[in-house]
């Protein structure tokens, strides 16, 4: 098995990295470059910082394309984390409206609700999709942990998992090979090693 994590200046490589090789995959790449993303048997997308500069370099390095041909039409299996999630989206008004790589339709909106602490960190209770298989050997109501300013939001099914910080808000997704988490599975103990177990056995 190699998983490619995704290196675009804007990620939690090593926390990642780390969770990778403590589950036993026999090779973790570091890279953006296209052999390696070619190659790769599964990708995975960190993220923390800003959409719309996250984009930036994505686009600088011509990673959107390189994605767009192997994980859109190439059909090879995607995790985005906490941004990593959002970019896979259609927008996020962060810092004005700014595209995303348009894989899902999903658009990123900031939490508005009054009197509610922004960011959203620590653990919450993510309500697993019945038919969820990143969740699978998890209770339908297992904690993740959590730390962002936005949130994503869809107008149609996306086999979204869902968590509530005012509101419901989507805290994962899976359709077809891409799947993306809002929280970080590498921070979230047992239950994120387990989630991860399932991207890498199970997708």
């Amino acid at each position: 098995m190699k998983i490619v994590v995704l290196d675009y200046g804007m990620g939690n490589l090593h926390s990642v990295t780390s969770t990778l090789r403590y589950l036993g995959v026999d090779e973790i790449i570091i890279s953006a470059k296209y052999d390696d993303i070619k190659k790769a048997d599964k990708l995975i997308l960190p993220g923390v910082g800003a959409f719309g500069k996250a984009m930036d370099r994505i686009r600088s390095q011509q990673i959107d394309i390189m994605l767009k041909e192997v994980v859109q039409y190439g059909k090879k299996p995607l995790l985005g984390i906490c941004l990593g999630m959002q970019l896979l989206g259609l927008s996020s008004t962060e810092d004005g409206v700014n595209a995303g790589l348009g894989f899902i339709n999903g658009k990123v909106l900031r939490f508005n609700e009054e009197n509610l602490a922004i960011p959203h960190v620590g653990f919450n209770q993510v309500f697993s999709h019945p038919n969820s298989k990143l969740y699978r050997g998890l209770d339908k109501a297992s904690d993740f942990y959590f730390t962002h300013s936005y949130r994503m939001t869809s107008e149609v099914n996306i086999n979204q998992s869902m968590c509530n910080y005012g509101s419901d808000f989507i805290a994962s997704f899976e359709v077809d090979n891409i799947v993306g988490v809002q929280f970080h599975p590498e921070l979230s103990q047992q239950n994120g090693l387990k989630l991860l177990k399932n991207f890498i056995d199970l997708l």
